[in-house]
């Protein structure tokens, strides 16, 4: 069986496919199928002349997303997607369709192309972002293995808050007891990297966030990294050796994709670069403020945007207006300790900032990155757990791995689906994940 992704290899052969309707044209003796297969889109060039009658007249009954088998000759096309077009041979129905395929080619809402996400994952925009989704999961394991990384899965029930400011889905274990849906997968890495060195988890993770911005999905996949011993320079350097490597890769093999999405591939490059800025966030503040001052707004930030003081968090606006001050990612080092998790370690020059950053992507798509060097301090973290309030006894094994034999360590957190809205230039991240699980969307 040949697939549309094989057919540049067969130029002036003769092929079989099995494919699906996307769409067809007629005019006269002349029919012009469009077909999808998974591997990718072709056109099928049916002359009455080339086939039987009853395959004709089959090509005319065609319905939109019925499945067909199609032989034919690929023929060089420099016109059509992939360089081929086929010329069809003979045409056979594989299966009927029970009702009438509820995607037109009209306009649709987003809340009905959702509710029938199903088969919506099928049209050339959702196809194009999940394969892209595919690639980038793929680099992030072939960038870690190259950096000589253990994959170290985390699990996804925890009986307590990671960070204490974000809200936790719980479960009740059969009456008896609590636990809650995993926000992180990072203090489970830490005890990973303290085995093996270099370890990194990548899976679901959950946050109760009654939140309805394009930014902000109630499932989630994570990339979390910790590395034994590190440092916050040497985890700042991994980020950007690992952003660089994902975008590098998005663009080797997925430009027909990003093509067809109609992403600006020159606003992409410069991150496959490398040479990440980096700046403070005292520095990034008045970046933002002098922005604001000037009235020098990016395009979807409101003038009405506030300015902030020194302690204050970054919001989405602000993200934007920093982010769009490069041309690729920036990273903002040593935040306000105040406004940042127990666990990360404090500046010993200014125990008024960690030893943190995050990564801020252009264009409007603010935090993908966010990570630390972490306390490796006994009593210091405990400290730490007991001024925000945590139950002690539920940290205990992780204040083991500062017991015995610790050490400076670093990891950092990367949101998949951000990361491939950024890359695929979309709007909102509930369609870069195949099934988008939100405050007001469960199903299909």
């Amino acid at each position: 069986m040949t697939f549309i992704s094989d057919l540049p290899r067969h130029i002036d052969k003769e092929v079989t496919l099995t494919a699906w309707l996307t769409d067809k044209t007629g005019r006269g003796k002349l029919q012009f199928l469009k077909l999808r297969d998974g591997s990718g889109f072709v056109q099928a060039a049916m002359s009455k002349n080339d086939v039987s009658e009853d395959a004709f007249e089959t090509g005319k009954r065609l319905v939109q997303e019925q499945a067909v088998r199609v032989t034919g000759v690929v023929r060089a096309d420099e016109r059509a997607p992939g360089g081929v077009e086929l010329g069809v041979k003979d045409l056979t129905v594989v299966s009927e369709n029970h009702g009438e395929y509820p995607i037109t080619p009209k306009e649709h809402g987003v809340d009905f192309l959702l509710d029938h996400r199903h088969v919506h994952l099928r049209h050339r925009r959702p196809w194009s972002i999940i394969r892209v989704r595919d690639c980038v999961q793929r680099a992030v394991a072939d960038f870690f293995h190259q950096e000589g990384f253990v994959r170290f899965d985390a699990p996804f029930f925890t009986p307590n808050a990671a960070e204490g400011t974000t809200e936790l889905f719980e479960i009740d274990l059969f009456g008896e007891d609590k636990a809650y849906l995993s926000q992180t997968g990072q203090l489970h890495a830490e005890a990973g990297a303290l085995a093996f060195g270099k370890v990194y988890t990548f899976g679901p993770t959950f946050r109760a966030e009654k939140s309805k911005t394009r930014r902000h999905l109630l499932e989630f996949w994570m990339i979390e990294p910790e590395v034994a011993p590190a440092t916050h320079e040497d985890n700042m350097a991994l980020q950007e050796r690992f952003v660089s490597f994902l975008v590098r890769r998005a663009l080797d093999e997925c430009e027909a994709e990003l093509t067809m999405l109609g992403r600006d591939l020159d606003k992409l490059r410069p991150a496959a670069e490398g040479n990440f800025p980096r700046v403070t966030y005292s520095d990034a503040l008045g970046v933002i403020n002098d922005r604001i001052t000037r009235g020098d707004f990016p395009e979807n930030v409101s003038p009405d945007t506030p300015l902030l003081t020194w302690g204050d968090d970054f919001g989405a606006p602000h993200e934007t207006i920093l982010g769009a001050s490069f041309d690729r990612p920036v990273i903002v080092e040593r935040y306000p300790a105040a406004i940042k998790a127990f666990y990360m370690q404090p500046d010993p020059r200014d125990e008024r900032v960690a030893l943190c950053d995050d990564m801020i992507a252009p264009e409007g798509y603010g935090e993908i990155i966010g990570g630390s060097e972490r306390i490796h301090d006994f009593e210091l973290l405990k400290r730490r757990i007991e001024h925000e309030g945590l139950p002690l006894e539920a940290f205990e094994w992780y204040l083991d791995l500062r017991r015995f034999g610790s050490v400076p360590h670093a990891g950092f957190g990367m949101g998949l689906e951000r990361t491939i809205a950024w890359i695929t230039g979309i709007d909102h991240i509930r369609e870069a994940i195949p099934f988008p699980r939100m405050l007001t969307r469960m199903r299909p």
